[in-house]
Parts: structure tokens; C-alpha cells; sequence
């Protein structure tokens, strides 16, 4: 009778990772990983208990960081290679989607400035995702912390923004479909030991026909990044994260949040007190001292012009971010000035 006790509890399981197969959309997954079109490295498919053991059983010590739908967790694979698996809190179709959009996109993506996607596992309660491990966090955690993070320079900065301009170029004009992330944010930009970005999380992102310019689609990304055009016609366009991007940049420059409730009227969004500020001629004031101290005069004036471009409310008067990518690699190449020049705060 033990072996009809265990035949049967197989069946059932059987039955049960056919059911999550299926409610992922896990056929579709399949071929396209088994395709692997355009070149880009395969992408493997794991068990539900080969995931088990290099993440300890998902312990909280484990954690790298918590979405509103997922968590990922740092991972040991059985060769020593670290991955991040990021992991769904619920099984519902609001997560089905991303997950499966994820997967869609990254597939067809391979660029040094995208986090690669290594594999998926089908057959899981809740949709997971494996990725290559990028040990330096996101760049959320510099800019807020950066006090404790003394080689989170003005160089390092300037690097940081040119690299993820570069790589929201090259989606819209080098990816075989061109893409829009749609959730362009500091927390969405990963780093490395050398301070290289790796854009991350595209589930929300979307697929654009080339003979389309905008796509009609539920408003999603982050309050304090969304461009209000956007917002408010459910309008997506390419200019749309040329905004979000902005915000980033703005953020880079200030070390402010893009929106902080505690701040006065004047001060609560990012976006408009920076507007306002370098209209005023007084963005110096909310610059961050050690920007102050290490950029020269010309890359302070050209960073604050791109800013105010990006964040310009008609979408139709912002750059494009090949644009943004060229005067960012530009400026890097400036040799930066050894002192600050005399007066320079009156000028910007």
C-alpha cells in the first residue's frame, strides 16, 4: 500500500505544476525561450526544488530587496554562480502578465547595460525569475546613502546617466521591436563594482510597432517619474520616460526624493521644484555639495539645460534619448576642473 500512497501523491503533484504550467502561460514561455531568436544567450529553465537550495528555502536573511509584487533574493547556483531570483508574493493574472512580458522582452535583448535574464521556473506556485547578480545595489540606495559611499562621485554620476541614457536609446532604435520600459526610476537601475548600470524590471515595459508612435495603455509606473501628459491621456509615447529620465537625472544632481510629503508646497514634487529653481537661477541651492565641489562650470550649465528639456511638459519639445545619450557621453569627456570657478553659483 506505501507504493499507492506515493504513485498517487505523485500524480497529484504532476497534476499540480501542469496547473501553474498552464495558469504562466508556461507552452507559450517554451517555445519562445526554445526559439531563442536574435542571437541571445538561452535561457534556462529550473524546477521548483532546484530553486529551493540556492536561495536556502527563500530565508529573510537572503533578501536583497521588496517590491510591491515580488522579492528577490540572492541565489547560489550549484556551479558558485550567484544569480538574483526574483520571486512573486501572489498568484493572481495582475502578475501572470508582467511575468510573462518580462521574459518576452529580455529574450530578445542582449545589451551590457540591461540585466541578462538566466531563467524562469514554470511550474512554481508564483512566477519566478533568475538573473545575473549585480552585487552593488541599486542606484536608489548611492543616492540616498551616498554619504556612507565616499567613490559615489560626480565622474561615477555622470557615468551612471550617459550608460542608462545609452541603453533607453537602444531599446527604442536597436532592439528588433522597439521598446518603452515605462518604469524608469533610480530604484530600476542597478550597479556593479564599477559603477556600470544595468537597467532592470521590465515587466511593465511595452513592445512598439514601427509604424507606431504611441501606444494606448493603463497608466503604470511611479508617482513623482510619470509625465502628465501620460498620466493623464493613457497616452504612452517614446518622450514619456525621456520625462522619467529626467527625474533620475534631477535626482542625481540633488540627492532629493521625486516626491517628499514633509517638504513644503513649493518642495513636495522634484520635478517642479527643480523647474522652478533653475528658473529662478537659484537650482545651486539645492544642488548637492559634493557636485558643487567636483563638476565644472560647463558640465553644471549642460546637465541643468538637459534637465530642464526632459522635464519640459510638452512631450513634443523634450530630446529624444539618443539625444540625451550623446550630450551625457559629451560630457564625460570634458576633463573636469580641478577647483570650482569663482562666482559659479551665481550663474547657475
Amino acid at each position: 500500500m506505501r507504493w499507492l500512497y506515493f504513485s498517487i501523491k505523485r500524480r497529484k503533484l504532476v497534476k499540480m505544476r501542469e496547473r501553474f504550467f498552464n495558469q504562466i502561460g508556461g507552452l507559450l514561455l517554451k517555445q519562445l525561450i526554445s526559439s531563442n531568436e536574435d542571437g541571445v544567450e538561452s535561457t534556462k529553465i529550473f524546477s521548483a526544488e532546484n530553486l529551493e537550495k540556492p536561495t536556502n528555502k527563500y530565508v529573510e536573511d537572503r533578501i536583497l530587496g521588496r517590491g510591491g509584487h515580488a522579492i528577490v533574493y540572492k541565489g547560489v547556483l550549484s556551479d558558485e554562480c550567484l544569480v538574483a531570483i526574483k520571486k512573486s508574493r501572489l498568484m493572481d493574472q495582475g502578475q501572470i502578465e508582467p511575468f510573462i512580458n518580462e521574459v518576452i522582452i529580455l529574450t530578445q535583448v542582449n545589451h551590457q547595460n540591461v540585466v541578462k535574464l538566466l531563467g524562469c521556473c514554470l511550474e512554481a506556485k508564483v512566477p519566478i525569475l533568475l538573473y545575473e547578480y549585480v552585487p552593488n545595489g541599486t542606484l536608489f540606495h548611492h543616492i540616498h546613502n551616498s554619504g556612507e559611499m565616499p567613490w559615489f562621485s560626480w565622474e561615477n554620476r555622470l557615468k551612471i546617466a550617459a550608460e542608462a541614457a545609452g541603453v533607453l536609446a537602444y531599446l527604442r532604435s536597436a532592439a528588433s521591436m522597439p521598446i518603452i520600459h515605462s518604469d524608469v526610476k533610480s530604484s530600476n537601475i542597478l550597479l556593479n563594482n564599477i559603477y556600470t548600470a544595468k537597467i532592470t524590471d521590465f515587466g511593465a515595459s511595452k513592445l512598439v510597432p514601427l509604424d507606431q508612435t504611441q501606444v494606448t495603455t493603463l497608466v503604470q509606473g511611479t508617482i513623482g517619474y510619470l509625465d502628465s501628459e501620460y498620466f493623464q491621456t493613457s497616452q504612452l509615447t517614446k518622450k514619456s520616460e525621456v520625462y522619467s529620465f529626467g527625474v533620475v537625472l534631477a535626482k542625481l544632481m540633488t540627492g532629493k526624493k521625486p516626491l517628499s510629503p514633509t517638504k513644503s508646497e513649493g518642495e513636495l514634487n522634484l520635478a517642479i521644484h527643480s523647474i522652478i529653481s533653475i528658473k529662478e537661477n537659484k537650482f545651486f541651492l539645492v544642488l548637492e555639495p559634493l557636485i558643487l565641489r567636483e563638476a565644472n562650470l560647463e558640465q553644471l550649465q549642460a546637465v541643468v539645460e538637459l534637465v530642464t528639456r526632459c522635464l519640459n511638459l510638452k512631450h513634443d519639445e523634450r530630446p529624444t534619448m539618443k539625444e540625451m545619450a550623446m550630450e551625457l557621453e559629451g560630457l564625460r569627456k570634458i576633463s573636469r576642473d580641478p577647483c570650482n570657478e569663482p562666482g559659479m553659483q551665481k550663474k547657475i
